[in-house]
């Protein structure tokens, strides 16, 4: 596969709402994974017979985000990959706003995974010191919404 296609394949990856695409082509395999934060990661197989003539190319490494840009507090993270909402209903008024007090098992967040609405509660009494995610925004497994303070 060329250099073209990979350009391609990546730009596709970035600019659409996939956060990974794997082709094969004969016996070439290309796997482009987006993380947040992060340049996409593109991993390029050979077939075991053509694998001693040419060797694998790896390109954009992805690393985690700086947790000391985050304020103090207990970070709220997802607990799955999905579609992350802060209201229960388009148009409806926010689960939790910025300055907000809130209780432990209170509703911060819904995470639709596959069709299937996730409320998303709190783990600790405080105040809601950050929202992470803007509404709408496709989120990972691990990657922090909330910090409760």
């Amino acid at each position: 596969m060329d250099l073209r296609k990979l350009k391609k394949l990546i730009d596709l990856v970035q600019e659409s709402g996939i956060s990974e695409l794997e082709v094969t082509e004969g016996e070439e395999k290309v796997r482009i994974a987006k993380h947040l934060a992060a340049a996409p990661q593109v991993a390029y197989m050979q077939a075991p017979a053509q694998a001693a003539a040419a060797a694998p190319v790896a390109v954009a490494v992805a690393s985690e985000p700086d947790a000391d840009a985050l304020p103090d507090g207990h970070v709220i993270k997802s607990p799955m990959v999905g579609t992350f909402y802060r209201a229960s209903a388009p148009g409806a008024k926010p689960l939790a706003e910025v300055g907000q007090s809130i209780n432990e098992g209170d509703r911060l967040c819904i995470i639709e995974a596959m069709k299937l609405m996730n409320e998303i509660e709190c783990e600790v009494s405080g105040t809601v010191k950050a929202v992470l995610v803007e509404n709408g925004q496709p989120v990972e497994y691990g990657q922090p919404l909330f910090v409760i303070g």
